[in-house]
């Protein structure tokens, strides 16, 4: 072979970075050696793969087209190489997740995948939709759990659960003794929800489109748990998902506001790369998520296992 897949690692972490500084401390090299290494493998390839611009490499159509390729075969080196070191193969798995996945599913559902593969490293990020998405069309995590549209042409998007989200208010608020309230009587409300670029938004925002009366948004936040703490105490009402708040309902802490006239239903979706090779430990937490969401009909009905 012409090249070595230390060459390779060096040719994806340079594509990823866009730097050689960078991509040397991401692989824990010499600038240098990272350097040579790159070099090299396009002197031996008689080939260039990147555009350079002073300090900055962008890839070029070849090396956008190699990206891919690389990837999946340094994971089938690596997972060759734990196996031959009489390992399980579940050396290590990058997931992405948005806030409301994250933070009240896929804790719960990587603890207890690490208990049964206390050897995995397991790492878990959490952004909002168009964050997770470019993170996996870059390759830099494995698989992403978003509750967001995902149209990016090179990602694979598969329906997981359908989640519903709910209008809220303090149990103060005129709206939650009656219960419920019609479009007319939303518009004068204060809001407070998601920021742009959630999925969350993007569907409150979707159920809203036919009625284009401006609301009052008090507040745009990037947490859940803020926008509970806000319309507890009384600074508007909001919109996020029932999952999310089923604690605080049963408690009597915050109330939902039924409102019939909008469709606030939304799908939670498994995305990873199309060309990304799935390693044992990608399989494995897949089918570790359906199963936890075989029979339910919707995300506020998952029974959530224990981690002990």
């Amino acid at each position: 072979m012409r090249f070595t897949l230390r060459q390779l690692q060096v040719f994806v972490a340079v594509a990823q970075h866009e730097s050689v500084s960078r991509a040397a401390q991401s692989l824990a090299l010499s600038q240098s050696a990272t350097s040579t290494s790159l070099t090299e493998l396009e002197r031996q390839s008689d080939c260039q793969l990147f555009d350079r611009a002073g300090k900055r490499l962008a890839l070029n159509a070849l090396g956008r087209q190699l990206l891919p390729e690389a990837v999946a075969l340094i994971d089938q080196a690596r997972e060759i190489e734990r196996l031959l070191g009489d390992k399980s193969g579940y050396g290590s798995l990058n997931v992405g997740a948005t806030l409301t996945v994250g933070n009240y599913l896929a804790t719960l559902l990587i603890g207890s995948f690490m208990q049964h593969h206390p050897q995995c490293r397991v790492k878990l990020q959490v952004h909002n939709t168009a964050h997770v998405v470019q993170q996996i069309a870059h390759y830099e995590l494995d698989l992403g759990l978003i509750e967001g549209d995902c149209q990016h042409p090179d990602i694979e998007v598969q329906p997981w659960v359908e989640d519903e989200l709910v209008v809220f208010c303090a149990p103060q608020h005129p709206l939650a003794r009656r219960g419920s309230a019609s479009l007319e009587e939303l518009t004068h409300e204060a809001w407070i929800l998601r920021e742009q670029g959630s999925g969350t938004r993007l569907t409150f925002d979707q159920a809203m489109r036919h009625h284009p009366r401006n609301l009052n948004i008090r507040l745009e936040l990037e947490h859940t748990e803020a926008i509970k703490r806000a319309v507890e105490s009384g600074l508007g009402i909001g919109c996020i998902s029932r999952l999310a708040l089923r604690d605080a309902f049963r408690r009597g802490s915050l109330m939902p506001v039924e409102t019939p006239e909008l469709d606030l239903r939304r799908q939670f979706y498994f995305i990873w790369h199309k060309q990304k090779y799935q390693t044992a430990a990608m399989r494995e937490f897949l089918e570790q998520c359906r199963a936890l969401t075989a029979g339910v009909s919707r995300s506020d009905q998952i029974v959530l296992p224990p981690i002990v």
